[in-house]
């Protein structure tokens, strides 16, 4: 018995474009999918968003499961019972944080703007260095750490361009706590930062890539499934545009969007396809000015311009000090 892997042959460049093209274009309509999903509620209360966050894992789940089970079945075959249960019990941990990241970042979004959630939750490169240098004693860059500091700075405008903008969006609600919304985004930002680590460290003792999401999917959407109640959110009671909204959220940034960048993390550095998703704010502010008409300040804008840059330097500095 094994737990190690052949190497996939690299595919064409244009194939790697074309899927990490879908995988962008994907992903940068989830926040747009969750504005939907709660306007067409009708519901104001900010924690709606858990909600959301359940029924988009959970409609991830059930069309992943299959393929992922099957996976789990064939590797606990191949694989040591030691290190299957500990690949097992990390994916596990990862779906936690899965969980956490959706409840925390779509909750964001009934509080600031598209702009400014988005920018701030893909910061998680950052996040991961720190991360890798508090827990394996792993010493960024230079590099790395002035992109921190760039990306901070970035933050602090962003805060401040939000609480100084008024609403100017068809979108209810869509700035009623910049300084809640922004902090919840950041939450979102560390916990998606815990499921990459502990994800990455589940598929290194030996998880195929279909076993470790239909472990980690259904994790995440067991945890989240009682929030809503807990919260004080109903399941029922709204209209039928809410649920395909919804639906639509679980299909096409998770399913589709996910998948294709986990599929190309197989043969590209992830630095690459981290540095690929940073282009998610972009595509989603983008459709947010032409749909809702949500216009960020300058502030915002400068400041979310800056947490890209960060975020740039950061990843393509060497990762750790010789």
């Amino acid at each position: 018995m094994t737990s190690s892997q052949a190497v996939p042959a690299q595919p064409p460049r244009a194939k790697l474009i074309a899927v990490l093209t879908l995988g962008v274009l994907a992903v940068s309509m989830s926040a747009i999918f969750i504005r939907y999903a709660r306007d067409s509620s009708g519901s104001t209360s900010g924690a709606f968003g858990v909600l959301i966050a359940a029924g988009r894992i959970a409609v991830a789940s059930l069309l992943t499961a299959p393929f992922g089970f099957a996976g789990v079945r064939r590797e606990r075959r191949n694989l040591e019972p030691r290190v299957f249960g500990k690949a097992l019990w990390l994916a596990v941990a990862a779906g936690i944080g899965l969980s956490a990241h959706f409840a925390f970042w779509i909750s964001s979004l009934s509080f600031t703007s598209v702009a400014s959630s988005t920018a701030i939750v893909t910061t998680n490169p950052i996040w991961l260095s720190l991360f890798a240098w508090l827990v394996w004693k792993q010493i960024p860059a230079r590099g790395v750490i002035v992109g921190i500091g760039i990306a901070f700075a970035g933050g602090v405008l962003v805060a401040v361009g939000d609480g100084a903008v008024g609403s100017n969006t068809s979108s209810s609600n869509a700035f009623s706590n910049p300084l809640l919304g922004n902090g919840l985004a950041l939450l979102g930002a560390f916990a998606v930062s815990s499921y990459y680590l502990l994800g990455k460290a589940a598929q290194g003792h030996g998880l195929s890539l279909s076993a470790y999401t239909g472990i980690a999917y259904t994790t995440a959407a067991v945890v989240l499934a009682p929030l809503p109640v807990l919260f004080g959110v109903s399941y029922i009671g709204y209209p039928l545009e809410t649920y395909l909204w919804i639906a639509l959220l679980g299909l096409v940034p998770q399913v589709i969007g996910h998948t294709s960048f986990n599929w190309a993390v197989r043969y590209l550095n992830p630095a690459i396809v981290t540095m690929v998703i940073l282009l998610e704010p972009i595509g989603s502010s983008v459709a947010a000015v032409i749909l809702f008409n949500e216009v960020p300040g300058v502030l915002t804008i400068i400041g979310a311009a800056l947490l890209l840059i960060g975020v740039f330097v950061a990843i393509r500095a060497p990762s750790y000090n010789a």
